[in-house]
Parts: structure tokens; sequence; C-alpha cells
């Protein structure tokens, strides 16, 4: 009778074993596939990054990054200790000390916002992420394929490019200015 009690027990626990645990109700949702949308004919890829200063709290905007159209077919947001995505945005804490990097000084300390959801187009671009530092971020804008190629065609200058809205740690902020600017 024991063999069959310690058995039965052993039944029950390898079919609990094989079940998968519920998510708790606070966990949030992975993001479908359908939620990275990349429809742009032209070439979009660059930084994007501001002529004057756009802060928020005592975080300023470095950049809005759009990848090249082959970086796009590879993100689905699963990896979550991903550190690069076809489109994100960084910040810098402009309370934190100066550092010197290959590039020149910048601020030490950084928040990257990742994708949760992008919109990618050859007019607009519209983008949503969080991170611990800014919490929710959107970025909803317009591109001027005029001033993108005039831009281009100069390796970046002081023209707009896009113009939007940025909304993150609670604040928003409309008419945001970029300019285009191809990186290192």
């Amino acid at each position: 009778m024991r063999i069959r009690t310690l058995a039965a027990v052993f039944a029950v626990l390898a079919a609990a074993a094989c079940e998968r645990p519920a998510e708790p109700a606070d966990a949030p949702a992975a993001p479908s596939a359908s939620a990275y949308t990349y429809a742009a004919a032209s070439d979009v890829s660059g930084y994007y990054v501001s002529s004057s200063e756009i802060r928020i709290g005592k975080w300023v905007l470095d950049y809005l990054f759009i990848g090249q159209d082959t970086e796009f077919g590879e993100w689905t947001g699963a990896n979550t200790a991903a550190t690069l995505a076809p489109v994100m945005v960084e910040f810098s804490d402009a309370t934190s000390p100066m550092v010197e990097v290959e590039v020149g000084p910048t601020r030490s300390i950084k928040a990257l916002v990742l994708p949760t959801r992008y919109a990618v187009s050859d007019d607009r671009i519209e983008f949503e992420g969080t991170s611990p530092e800014m919490g929710p971020v959107r970025f909803e804008g317009r591109i001027d394929q005029g001033a993108l190629a005039t831009s281009r065609r100069n390796l970046g200058d002081d023209g707009v490019v896009v113009t939007g809205t940025l909304t993150a740690a609670g604040q928003t902020v409309r008419d945001v200015k970029l300019r285009w600017w191809l990186g290192d």
C-alpha cells in the first residue's frame, strides 16, 4: 500500500512539474511581433539629435536612433537583456559627472530606452518604450524626406529633419525638432 501511495505522489509531482507556472498578474505582457513595423522604402537610418537642449527634469535627450533596414527583420523584443534595437532613444542625466569617451566628453549616467512598440515609414516614426530611469517613453514624429536628403548629401547639418512630440517621465514636450546625423 505504501509503495502505491508513494507512486501516486510521484506521479502527481511529475505531472505538476510538466505544467507551466502561471504568470504573475502584474507581469508585463510580451509585445507581439506586430508591435514592430517597418515600412520605409527609403533609407531613414541614422541618429536624430536636437540642435538645442531638450530637457525633461534632469534628463536631456541625446538622440533617437533608427537602424538600417536589415536590422529591423531580427528584432522581436523578446531579448530583454538586449542593449541594441533598430529604434531606440537615449537620455543623459544632466547632473551626472562628465567623462571622456572616444568621441569626446559626455555625461556618465545614461538612460537607454529600448522599444516595446515602433512604427517606421518614409514619413513617420512612432516609438514607445520604457526604462527604469524614465518610465514610459513615447515619441511621435514626422520625417521630412526633402530635408533628410539634403542632410544626407551634406553628411549632416543643422536643418530640421524630424518634428514631433516626446513624452517621458510624465512630461510632454511638443514641437521637438531633430536634425540628422550619420553617427560615428
